[in-house]
């Protein structure tokens, strides 16, 4: 008879810096806290958004006004390991996951100042859409070029013991 993991075995351990192939730095406001003195839950997500819009925006594969083929968010998660307080910076790491055929998925974490474990992690998933029909396309050849670099950096192996 095998035991069922405990839901402390379960949950993943936060990941560093390292695991992630790129950042911004997010000045945190004033009302992003909460009445506990926590960022609220709500700007985490808000954050994910932004990083991953602005990663696509500045590499010209997405433009909010003219791109026939728009990313819609189909799924987002967030593990909360530590609180981010007023004044922090907030760094935002990303990664992409997985390049599908008409979808995306993106790692996120976010760092406290210069804290090297993250705070928070989770993932985006964006599934690529005519802006007028609103039915899948693939991703576009511009998105997959622009995340390219982001791609998961393959984990060395473990020795063979």
């Amino acid at each position: 008879m095998t035991s069922s993991p405990t839901r402390r075995e379960q949950r993943p351990a936060p990941e560093t810096r390292a695991g992630f192939a790129h950042f911004y730095a997010i000045a945190q406001r004033w009302m992003d806290s909460d009445v506990y003195r926590h960022m609220n839950n709500v700007v985490y997500y808000s954050f994910f958004d932004t990083a991953v819009n602005r990663y696509l925006i500045e590499r010209g594969a997405l433009d909010v006004e003219r791109s026939p083929d728009v990313g819609l968010v189909v799924e987002t998660q967030c593990r909360f390991f530590s609180p981010i307080t007023f004044p922090a910076m907030v760094n935002v790491g990303l990664r992409v996951d997985h390049i599908g055929k008409s979808s995306l998925r993106y790692a996120i974490a976010l760092f406290s100042d210069e804290a090297d474990i993250a705070s928070a992690q989770g993932h985006f998933v964006h599934v690529y859409v005519n802006r007028a029909t609103n039915r899948p396309v693939p991703v576009p050849e511009a998105v997959k070029a622009a995340v390219l670099p982001l791609l998961r950096p393959k984990r060395a192996s473990s020795p063979a013991g």
